[in-house]
């Protein structure tokens, strides 16, 4: 008779993710040499405009999951009863001393009843996986390790039907010890059942293994005071219920000395974290693929840390790419950051951080998906953006989307932009860009709504920039080229710092700076000669300046504005393709391919 708890499919599925969901225009990522296994500071594999995250997941080292694991010979399992202080089991490879159970040999054990203050320990040190189906197990240990496995070929846990089973560790460990947590595998470890496993580590982490960890199946869950769960070489949930409150950090994943370890892939299951560290660490790799993910670090993005505490939601070494599944975070720091590249390609992404909402060093990359940042300092930064597809919204108390290589001298309020040029800000000498070429993105910010300090292109897509009330900030600001070629875009904010498209760009624009501030609510509306409403905007916020690009522009042509009215059609936030304007005023015109002038010195675009 063979016992399976879950079919071999649905492990290895979430590891074959489509390729196709991650294609697209991109950024330009950090690019390294794949055959380096000294050093996790670079990628596994090169990343470029077409890496998808099954081709991440497979450039890593390959995990330990086995469809064999998953089947046993329920005629030969070993039954282990624990009984207070004391153990009971007739099999050669089962040796008990007191409250302290030792297994030998690899096989199949299963351990019901309760320990109240001993340990279970694997030292097997011969091949084959040795199996623990836990059937309603108390185990509690006050100078050590719950459940240790000190030597194995490989270690499975298996939570039996409906049972309920708990683990407790020592609260303090000697700096020496090599086991360090309630449950602790110095083997690779998975867990798998449909019952529940509940771990509290008291000293330290809750589960640890110091090679690969899988969590299959299950309902676990995990308190420390340290890390919640951490699996060195990988850790992998791609399946269960997972609830992790920890006092460091949630899941991790930590090998420094191997590029293709180190990393964490949540594909399946549900995975709910609590940290005061950082939600989510792998020193290479975060792959969202399937998962329904809710991380809160740092108390939230109203708490304040230690500047020696991180307390970012989700936080890569390399490269985090997000491709189905939700996530939402909240962090009290970043609330995802990667120290390379951020791809979002598919899921539902929510987030909201005390700092920015997404910060990549290298490129930050959204090809699909809904990405919503509710509240963040900025929104989106990293030394390139693009935005090919999906839907973003920010909400920002600085910038909306920075690109910035973070070696400037100068602030974006220190000096006003030069006439003819790009907005006031940080030089344009690390080869900082944003390009959008497609999707949906709207911008609150109350800082520069769209801030490249080098260069932005357009080509295609939406985007809706409701920009800074003071005019120490502007709408856009770009330092260097700022060409459109197609696309819809529209900004409004303070006429202080007004920046447009370049001159040259192949898709004309309107500028308009208003005579006065217009209220939050306010429609605008922009008519061609023909008397034809080429867009209407309703804005969030007070503006007294709007730019407006379209293919429905006419470089040189004549523009009116009216200021009333009514809006229809709308095609994103705020903005609509039609209107009413019967009853609004008609306030200035404007001509195609001039720049605005800002009322501290100037605007974009430049002279024709």
């Amino acid at each position: 008779m063979k016992n399976s708890p879950q079919t071999p499919a649905a492990r290895v599925l979430p590891f074959l993710v489509t390729a196709a969901l991650l294609t697209g225009c991109t950024a330009v990522a950090s690019t390294t040499d794949s055959t380096d296994t000294t050093s996790a500071g670079t990628a596994a594999v090169a990343i470029d405009e077409s890496t998808t995250a099954a081709e991440v997941l497979a450039a890593n080292q390959e995990t330990h999951d086995d469809a064999d694991d998953y089947e046993w010979d329920a005629a030969v399992v070993v039954q282990i009863a624990l009984d207070g202080e004391s153990a009971s089991a007739d099999n050669g490879a089962v040796t008990i001393a007191g409250s302290t159970v030792t297994i030998t040999a690899a096989g199949t054990y299963e351990l019901s009843g309760t320990l109240d203050d001993g340990q279970i320990v694997v030292a097997s040190s011969g091949e084959g996986t040795v199996r623990l189906i836990l059937n309603g197990v108390e185990i509690a240990n006050s100078t050590g390790a719950a459940l240790v496995v000190t030597e194995a070929d490989e270690a499975m846990i298996v939570l039996a039907d409906g049972s309920k089973n708990s683990l407790a560790d020592t609260d303090t460990y000697g700096e020496d010890a090599d086991a360090n947590a309630a449950l602790y595998s110095a083997a690779d470890l998975t867990i798998t059942g449909s019952g529940s496993l509940d771990v509290t580590g008291n000293g330290n982490d809750g589960i640890t293994s110091t090679d690969g960890l899988i969590i299959n199946a299950g309902t676990v869950t995990v308190t420390a005071v340290d890390d919640g769960i951490r699996g060195k070489d990988y850790l992998v949930v791609d399946g269960g219920t997972v609830t992790v409150t920890a006092g460091g950090d949630g899941l991790k994943a930590d090998n420094e000395e191997d590029v293709t370890r180190g990393y964490l892939a949540l594909t399946g299951g549900t995975v709910d974290v609590t940290a005061v560290g950082d939600g989510l660490q792998a020193v290479t790799d975060v792959v969202f693929a399937g998962a329904d993910v809710t991380v809160e670090s740092g108390g939230g993005h109203t708490a304040t840390v230690s500047e020696d505490t991180s307390a970012k939601g989700v936080k890569s070494g390399v490269v985090t790419v997000i491709d189905g599944g939700t996530l939402t975070v909240d962090a009290a720091d970043d609330a995802l950051h990667s120290d390379g590249t951020v791809r979002i390609a598919s899921g539902t992404v929510t987030l909201a951080a005390g700092d920015d909402g997404v910060h990549a060093d290298t490129a930050l990359d959204v090809i699909g998906g809904v990405t919503t940042i509710t509240t963040s300092y900025e929104g989106l930064e990293s030394t390139t953006i693009s935005i090919g597809g999906g839907t973003v919204s920010i909400t920002a108390s600085d910038d909306g989307i920075n690109a910035s290589s973070g070696s400037s001298t100068t602030t974006d309020t220190a000096e006003a932009p030069a006439p003819g040029g790009g907005g006031g800000g940080m030089d344009a000498d690390g080869g900082e860009t944003i390009t959008l070429t497609g999707g949906t993105t709207t911008i609150d910010a109350d800082g520069d709504g769209f801030d490249s300090n080098g260069s932005a292109t357009m080509s295609g897509g939406i985007l809706v920039v409701n920009g800074p009330t003071n005019s120490g900030n502007g709408a856009l600001d770009v330092n260097g080229a700022f060409t459109v070629t197609g696309g819809t875009l529209l900004a409004a904010g303070s006429a202080g710092m007004a920046v447009s498209p370049d001159a040259g760009s192949a898709q004309s624009f309107v500028a308009v700076s208003l005579d006065s501030v217009q209220a939050a609510g306010t429609t605008v509306q922009l008519v061609n000669s023909a008397g034809d409403v080429v867009v209407a905007f309703e804005s969030i916020k007070d503006f007294q300046s709007v730019v407006f690009s379209s293919d429905e522009v006419v470089d040189g042509e004549s523009y009116s504005v009216y200021v009333g009215g009514t809006a229809s059609g709308q095609m994103a936030a705020g903005v609509y393709s039609d209107g009413d304007y019967a009853s609004a005023a008609n306030t200035s015109s404007a001509t195609a391919g001039v720049a605005a002038t800002g009322t501290m010195g100037g605007g974009g675009g430049g002279p024709r």
